[in-house]
Parts: C-alpha cells; structure tokens; sequence
C-alpha cells in the first residue's frame, strides 16, 4: 500500500511540476523574440503571420501556432491540412519562407 501511496504521490508531482516547467521554457522564448523585435533584428510574429497564414489557409490548411528558435532567428509555422501537419520555416530577419515539410 505504501508504494502505491508513493506512486501516485510522484505521479501527482510530476503532473503539477511539468506544466510549470513548460510556461518557463515558453517565457524564455517570448522573451526572447521580444527582445529582437524590439532591437529590430527579427520580425514580429504577426508580421510573420500575415506573410504566410492566408495564403496556407487558400490551400485549406488551418494554423495551429508557431515556435520560434533564437539562435538562428527563425519562426516555425504549424498547419492542419485533414490529418497533415505542415510545418512552415521562416527567415524571421527577412519574413522569406526557408523551407516546408509535410505537405
């Protein structure tokens, strides 16, 4: 009984301590992009959006959200298209699309 008391108590833990955990890590990454928006090295995420979402929605992909990834200051773009993930890499200095996979 004791184990199992122990199991579910470290099963709790680990269910209240990895959320928090994640909403750190994504903190560090909006910091980040805000910084360089502000310094004008990188554009924002809505000017990104704007370039790259309607013309995937034409294609009937539904956006999904994005990432950004600082050190070599590209934003990846995710869609749905039926039961595809596309994942779409932009420049996020230029706001040029890099690549594309999974269409």
């Amino acid at each position: 009984m004791k184990f199992k008391s122990f199991v579910l108590g470290a099963l709790i833990a680990a269910a209240v301590t990895s959320p928090a955990f994640a909403q750190r890590n994504n903190r560090g990454e909006q910091d980040e992009v805000y910084g360089k928006t502000r310094e004008g090295s990188v554009r924002s995420l809505r000017n990104i959006e704007d370039r790259v979402v309607p013309g995937m929605k034409a294609r009937g992909a539904e956006y999904i959200g994005a990432e950004f990834d600082g050190q070599i200051s590209r934003y990846r773009l995710k869609f749905m298209r039926g039961r595809s993930v596309i994942w779409v890499d932009v420049d996020g200095r230029t706001g040029s699309v890099i690549g594309k996979a999974g269409e």
